[in-house]
């Protein structure tokens, strides 16, 4: 394991400052908002922001002021954050992001849960974090070959944690977070206390008696999951197909890395008039910077590419004997789940209950969507906290 220190040439920020203001804008319909993709105008001004009042060296300085390390597993360089608790007997967490997010999420919730008596809380719910960059994402990217899929990943995080030297601890995570930190858990039960997770994908299996007297907040969730497929999934589908192709454009124009992160972050957070209505502006252009100046807007996609290829996969092999490997084994730790109203995912407790027998905790919160760590970091940190206090 190697110290690892964030340190961007500047010949790169000057290169992106001359991409920023020479940028060839396309004009938008009149009037239609969000409802075909970003606002030229909204673009505008985030740009106009990006190029003379956002710092990158104020927050490259904040994420060298925690631990960082990169070693090799499996043939993969990973990036992550080591940050222990100055108590003795905190659990260590593993906590991991998806797409299109980054370590950087995470930034305003480490003091809380490391140092908990610094921030008004209890020293029994201190945890050691540790926060690696997915393979293909960030500092752990570009990836070196194909493959890195779910299960790969899981078993990746098992030997970090166990290079680590910790022999009892729990996983955390949301979107791709959230499988891989169940994969840890299917991987190492013997060292996984508990897994939670903030976005549970449960889907109905097309059984009519599985919607049976389901409420009508339920039957709303299904439809939320039914117009994410047919309206917000575009960019699913064109990453788990051909993910190399639009990396190109992504790569090359940091506006369209810019508006194609940003979409997200409206989408998935609460219905504000702006994402930076509901997470700091300065935060959410350090994770798209984190994209542009490691050149992974390509690799990072090839998750999708990787998930569905496997599906495909799957679907070709009707008696599962060739990818037998690739079977995903009952969840045997306690399983805590939060639930965030705005998110893109939100699950229904029946088929969550299907799916995962061991459930030991649910919380149901008001406010928040698929980033709660940036976008209520409050309600994240006391969920995790009162979680991990069951298992501990």
């Amino acid at each position: 394991m190697k110290p690892f220190s964030i340190d961007i040439p500047q010949s790169e920020l000057d290169d992106l400052r001359r991409r920023l203001a020479h940028a060839r804008w396309s004009q938008d319909l009149p009037g239609v908002g969000w409802a075909r993709g970003v606002p030229l105008d909204y673009l505008k001004s985030m740009t106009e922001y990006w190029l003379n009042g956002y710092d990158w060296r104020a927050m490259e300085r904040q994420l060298n002021g925690l631990p960082q390390f990169t070693t090799e597993i499996d043939g993969a360089n990973v990036h992550f954050m080591h940050v222990r608790s100055p108590e003795p007997n905190a659990l260590p967490l593993i906590i991991t992001h998806g797409w299109p997010g980054s370590v950087a999420e995470f930034l305003n919730v480490v003091g809380p849960l490391t140092n908990p008596v610094a921030h008004g809380g209890d020293a029994a719910d201190a945890f050691h974090l540790v926060i690696p960059s997915i393979p293909g994402y960030g500092f752990s990217g570009p990836l070196r070959e194909p493959g890195w899929d779910i299960a790969r990943i899981a078993r990746a995080w098992a030997e970090l944690m166990n290079r680590l030297g910790y022999e009892r601890y729990g996983t955390q995570g949301g979107d791709f977070g959230s499988p891989i930190s169940l994969g840890v858990g299917r991987v190492d039960p013997k060292h996984v206390v508990g897994v939670h997770t903030n976005m549970l994908a449960v889907f109905p299996s097309g059984d009519p008696a599985e919607m049976a007297n389901l409420s009508g907040e339920d039957m709303a969730r299904l439809g939320g999951l039914a117009k994410f497929d047919s309206d917000g999934s575009g960019y699913m589908k064109l990453l788990s197909t051909r993910p190399q192709t639009v990396s190109y454009a992504l790569n090359d124009s940091p506006i369209g890395q810019l508006a194609w992160i940003m979409e997200r972050f409206k989408e998935w957070t609460a219905p504000a008039e702006v994402p930076e209505d509901v997470i700091d502006r300065d935060l959410l252009l350090t994770n798209v910077m984190i994209y542009w100046l490691t050149g992974t807007a390509g690799s990072s996609g090839q998750l999708y590419y990787e998930i569905t290829d496997l599906q495909r996969r799957q679907s070709a092999d009707p008696t599962g004997e060739m990818l037998a490997g690739y079977r995903e084994e009952p969840l045997n730790v306690p399983l805590g789940v939060a639930v965030f109203p705005n998110d893109c995912f939100v699950p229904v407790r029946r088929l969550a209950d299907r799916d995962f027998t061991s459930i030991a905790h649910w919380s149901e919160f008001t406010r928040g969507g698929h980033f709660p760590a940036m976008e209520v970091p409050d309600l994240f940190v006391n969920d995790v906290r009162a979680f991990f206090r069951t298992v501990k």
